[in-house]
This record gives structure tokens, sequence and C-alpha cells, in this order.
């Protein structure tokens, strides 16, 4: 392999075209952010197609496949990008780019998908096993279709550089701008924070959502039809997070008993009521921080988090970053 590191994404017939432009942005950005810097660019980016040419995108205009994938020298391909989009329940039954996914899997780097480019994955057999993520439309259809796949379906990506359990070969990520996010971390891994933070300023990007950061704000409370028995308590909660949240404090609210509670929000929202009150409070203090209405001790104060101390733990362990260095960079 020559020094250039290759990524190569897949085209097909209504494919998302930001499943596509979003991450291969990231790696040229990062290629600009070298050259200014005095060194050589370090990714070489090319499409690959059923065979070369113009191939029309979901959003009705067309990317160009520079190369047939059938065609393409695996050994100069070091991570592969398998797209999602319309088009992709036609790819999950194309037999020759399944056999091909599977003969590509042991000669590149790393392979991975965005949005819902896993069911492509999961339709070889490549996500048997895995752990796996997608947009959230299509994570039942995943979880369904695909019994022997661990689904995550409230994450960004599952790309771990040091996981040794697989996830940093084989990864999945969850619906279109989360395919930036991946973008960034395999930046990361392979230049350094510094550099991903370069190019996730000049793409005006939060660095960087961890993978495991949910799909959703917090402050997006379910439509009330999913949640019929806490769609009060959801509406009540975003107003209140500086008062006594504690599930005792919640199930008054609820009138329920707190087993009966801590059932209904695993029921309808997959999480308990301590982690659903995190979530939003963290995503109330985000808020705060980024509009710097506030100081951070008035921020901890507000949202419900007390002392600082506890604000500055709760953003470590979802953001990977201080509410100091939080608000430096995006207020």
């Amino acid at each position: 392999m020559d020094a250039l590191k290759t990524i190569a994404c897949l085209l097909y017939p209504d494919v998302m075209s930001l499943d596509v432009t979003g991450p291969l942005q990231v790696f040229a950005s990062a290629n600009v952010e070298r050259q200014r810097q005095g060194m050589p660019a370090f990714y070489r980016l090319v499409l690959l197609g059923q065979q070369a040419g113009a191939i029309a995108t979901s959003a009705g205009f067309q990317l160009v496949a520079e190369q047939a994938w059938s065609a393409v020298d695996l050994a100069q391909i070091d991570t592969l990008l398998v797209p999602g989009g319309v088009g992709e329940q036609a790819q999950c039954r194309n037999p020759e780019l399944l056999a091909w996914l599977c003969s590509a899997e042991p000669q590149v780097r790393r392979l991975g998908s965005v949005c819902s480019g896993a069911l492509i994955l999961a339709a070889a057999g490549l996500l048997d096993g895995r752990r796996a993520t997608t947009h959230w439309a299509d994570v039942e259809t995943l979880r369904q279709g695909y019994p022997q796949v661990e689904v995550l379906g409230d994450r960004l990506h599952t790309y771990d550089p040091h996981d040794t359990g697989g996830n940093a070969h084989i990864f999945t990520s969850a619906g279109v701008t989360a395919g930036i996010d991946l973008a960034l971390a395999l930046v990361e891994a392979d230049l350094g924070r510094a550099m991903a933070l370069a190019v996730a300023r000049r793409l005006v990007m939060f660095l960087r959502r961890p993978g495991g950061q949910a799909q959703f704000s917090a402050l997006l409370s379910p439509e009330p039809s999913r949640v019929p028995r806490l769609a009060a308590l959801l509406e009540w909660l975003p107003a209140h997070l500086g008062d006594d949240l504690s599930l005792e404090a919640l199930a008054a609210q609820a009138r329920m008993t707190p087993r009966t509670l801590s059932r209904v929000f695993v029921q309808e929202l997959g999480m308990g009521p301590g982690r659903y009150v995190e979530r939003i409070r963290l995503e109330a203090a985000r808020s705060l921080l980024q509009d710097a209405q506030a100081s951070i001790g008035t921020v901890a104060r507000l949202t419900g988090f007390g002392h600082p101390e506890n604000l500055r733990r709760t953003f470590h362990k979802h953001l990977a970053v201080s509410p100091q260095e939080y608000a430096e960079r995006f207020a």
C-alpha cells in the first residue's frame, strides 16, 4: 500500500447523498488541514459502483463512480464505507455485492456503514455476533431481520479504535450526520485529536460526539402516542430541572408507585427514570453553555446538578470534555 490511505465509499441507485459526501468531506478536510500545516495529504478518496459512471442519488442528482467495485484492488483500500439510502433494500438482495463485501472484509483495515448501510452489512453476514446501530427508523428492521446482530438503537456509532472485540475493524453508524461523527472518530484515530479538532472547527462541527451518545436530543419529548403513560410527566420535566427529581418525587408527580414508574419508563423509553433525568439535565446545560447565558456554577444549579463538580463528571462521561472546554469551544 502506498503512503496515501484510500477511503472508498460505495455508490448505488438511490443512495443517500449526505451519507456519501458528509464523511468523505471530513477526510478531504483533513488533507486540507495537513497541507495548511506543511504536511502532505493523508487520504485518497474514491467512489465505487457496480459499474463506473454516474449514479442517481435519492436526492435526484448524480454522483460518479470512478471504478467498479468488482475491479478494484482490495489491497489498496484502507477503509471501506457502505452508505444508506432508499435504494439499500435492493442492495441487500444483490448477491454479487454481498459476496464482494465478504471478500473485502478480511482485506481492508476498516469496514463501516453509515445509516441504513448497516442493513447491507447485515445481509452479507458481516454483523453476526457484533454490536451495530443504524438510523433510528431502521433499528427495528435490523433487529427483527437479523436477530444474530446485537442492535444498539440509541447511539451514534460503534467504532472504537481501542476495542479488541472487532469494533475497530467492522463498525456502523446512525443516520446521516452521524456518519460525519464516525469520520471524525476515524480521523482522530489516524491523525490525533488535534487534527480531528481542526477539521471539526473548519466544518463548524461538534467535536466530538462520542459514539455512545444518543441519536435524539433528550429535550425532544417523544410523541404522546408513543408514551401514553408518561406524556404529561415528560412535558412537565424540562421546566423543573432544578427541583427534586428523585424516583419518589417523579412517581408522586406521575401518580404511580416508584416501582411502577421505573417499569413504565423502561417499557416506553428503554431506560430508567434516573438516566432520562440525567440526559435532559445535560441537554439543558449544553444549551445554556452554548448560548453563554450563565456561569458554570449557575448552570449546574439551574439544571439540577447542584455542584459544578457533578456537572463536570457528567460532561466527561457523555461528551468527553469539561463544561469549561465545551463553553470555550461552542459558546
